[in-house]
């Protein structure tokens, strides 16, 4: 897939659009299955600011919003995390979760297990690779999906009560990450009710009713329920491109 994700941010002064191509890899690549490139234009004349590395500010900002639901969603007193994939978007999170929680225990499952292993050496701070994914998350308190999967890999009865789930893999209307149990079991909070009816098979095949918009908790229209089982459905927003692409060109900006 070739996807365009242009944005306006009158707010922000910026107008910027992601360029991003999308390969299923049979079989694991070197090669990352998103690649992706900004670019960040003059919003008063329309002239071309930068050419940004997509790849970076996609990894960030997707863990950025994640962190900001998780913040918002989790349970009052979260202590174990647990990661189930174990590329880029796994990292992305780690670091931030790990910049902003306090957990006490992290826990890692990849289908290939040896990509846990590596994940797990690679990080600074405690990490527990498990064999299992049901293992994995039997208890955890957050429990981030970033995966390639096309069948669900997250089952509701495994998910302990109250627990909150950042559901970031299974783009497409097909896919799946999470099973019809914890669609429908949780409380179901989406980054765009739009995106999520036409792009989420999580949200799609399971037919859950979608309770609010990430965007409604942190204006306050929507409460966040944390004490209920939660799910964040993260596709991603051109908007969030647009605004990080200009905060990076500016910070830059500065500097020189």
């Amino acid at each position: 897939f070739l996807g365009v994700m242009p944005a306006y941010s009158a707010a922000d002064d910026a107008l910027a659009t992601k360029l991003v191509t999308f390969y299923e890899h049979k079989k694991d690549s070197s090669v990352p299955s998103h690649q992706a490139t900004v670019l960040l234009f003059d919003p008063t004349n329309g002239s071309l600011k930068a050419i940004m590395d997509g790849s970076v500010i996609t990894a960030k900002r997707t863990a950025a919003v994640s962190a900001i639901a998780t913040k918002l969603l989790m349970p009052a007193f979260a202590e174990v995390l647990c990661i189930l994939g174990a590329g880029v978007q796994a990292y992305s999170h780690y670091d931030i979760f790990m910049e902003l929680f306090t957990f006490k225990e992290v826990r890692i499952w990849n289908r290939t297990k040896e990509k846990a292993v590596k994940f797990a050496n690679s990080v600074n701070g405690p990490m527990q690779v498990y064999s299992s994914a049901e293992e994995a998350v039997t208890g955890a308190d957050v429990i981030v999906t970033v995966t390639m999967a096309t069948t669900p890999i997250l089952f509701g009865e495994w998910v302990k009560p109250g627990a909150h789930i950042n559901a970031v893999g299974a783009s497409r209307p097909d896919w799946r990450e999470l099973d019809d149990e914890l669609m429908r079991n949780s409380i179901l909070f989406v980054d765009s009710r739009e995106a999520a009816l036409t792009e989420s098979g999580d949200v799609i095949l399971s037919g859950a009713e979608i309770f609010a918009e990430l965007g409604e908790v942190v204006k306050g229209t929507k409460p966040a329920l944390r004490e209920k089982t939660t799910v964040f459905k993260s596709l991603g927003m051109a908007v969030e491109d647009t605004v990080a692409a200009k905060f990076v060109y500016d910070s830059w900006s500065a500097g020189n």
